[in-house]
């Protein structure tokens, strides 16, 4: 395998269950029968809108749901703000409102609450959890499991990968999309066997310059969650954006020294990021790129990503790389990314 003494020593249980996202993929594609209960849902609930109910790494993945639907269904779709249950006691009218609650534990109180609430207030709820006794899985309608196991390190990883999976047949389910298993397999694997896969990368990222990661469309919720992953493990502050919303404001900011990761994975539409690609390359040569999409040039380093047959699942299964990133950065910075300080598995937030 790709890790070598020192990963064993620091990192080893996060780089463990990084490795384990292709057998985590596997159980889930070989239970597929499990979606036939939601086949119809949409149309016997009458659903008009959705919401989608998450918190941290659960809500970058609700990111990736929320394209999809609105992508591949054309249906409304909003995040939820808990809040306004747990703190402003509002009373929901969810009639013909599905409600989708991502969570790796199910335990978060304020999801709970909220969840229930949706549920009084005549919302259809399911849930993706990787806890089928947790309060979420039991207050839901249906229930998918993320057939992750157990996951230790703070920092998650395989679930998160399970959760754009979950996501992804859920959606195939409603739209009759055929699902590729074999490939999404296949290239999961490819990734996670290959030792040098963020080497280059690490040793010429620093952690003394500012560092901003940037997508669009399905790359997005990715960019979010590269950029949380590395806030998580090695202890800096990084922007995680939109490449549109990057250039509204955030990009008066670069400097000749910012280090621009840019999550681009195969069959990415160039179109949607070559104005804020030419934009940074005037002031910016030091720009990373996470997959094998965008149009990398001269001296930019290329994280290489899947080869999947669209960018729907190019997306999903390049998430991979960077977690990996996060975790060998990390541990080069001489921290232990299976137990940041400050931080804790499940989040209890009301």
């Amino acid at each position: 395998m790709w890790e070598d003494k020192h990963m064993k020593q620091l990192g080893s249980v996060m780089s463990s269950e990084i490795a384990e996202t292709p057998k985590v993929f596997a159980e889930i594609l070989d239970n597929r029968e499990a979606f036939d209960s939601i086949k119809n849902l949409l149309v016997d609930q009458n659903i008009h809108s959705v919401l989608i109910l998450a918190r941290g790494t659960s809500d970058n993945a609700a990111h990736y749901l929320k394209y999809l639907i609105e992508t591949q269904i054309g249906l409304p779709v909003g995040l939820t703000s808990p809040s306004s249950v747990t703190v402003y006691n509002s009373e929901l009218q969810y009639k013909n409102t599905l409600v989708v609650a991502i969570s790796q534990s199910g335990q978060s109180p304020d999801l709970v609450h909220f969840a229930t609430a949706a549920r009084d207030a005549s919302a259809y709820v399911i849930a993706m959890t990787n806890d089928d006794s947790s309060p979420l899985a039991t207050i839901a309608h249906n229930h998918f499991s993320l057939q992750a196991g157990p996951e230790l390190a703070v920092a998650a990883t395989k679930s998160y990968n399970a959760q754009l999976l979950v996501s992804y047949l859920l959606v195939c389910t409603w739209t009759g999309k055929v699902v590729n298993s074999d490939q999404i397999i296949s290239e999961a694997q490819r990734i996670c066997d290959n030792p040098n896969l963020v080497t280059q990368a690490v040793i010429n990222t620093s952690r003394d310059n500012e560092i901003v990661i940037l997508g669009r469309g399905f790359a997005y919720p990715n960019a979010r969650e590269a950029a949380l992953k590395i806030q998580e493990t090695c202890k800096i502050s990084v922007q995680g954006l939109s490449t549109a919303d990057y250039l509204h404001g955030p990009i008066s900011a670069l400097t000749s020294e910012t280090q621009v990761f840019i999550v681009a994975p195969l069959h990415l539409p160039n179109e949607s990021i070559v104005e804020a690609t030419s934009k940074i390359r005037k002031t910016s040569s030091r720009i990373f790129w996470i997959g094998n999409g965008g149009t990398p040039i001269g001296n930019d380093i290329v994280l290489a990503g899947s080869n999947c047959d669209d960018e729907i699942i190019s997306t999903l299964v390049d998430a991979i790389v960077l977690q990996r990133f996060a975790l060998e950065f990390a541990v080069a910075s001489g921290f232990d990314p299976d137990a940041p300080e400050g931080l804790s598995k499940v989040t209890l937030t009301h």
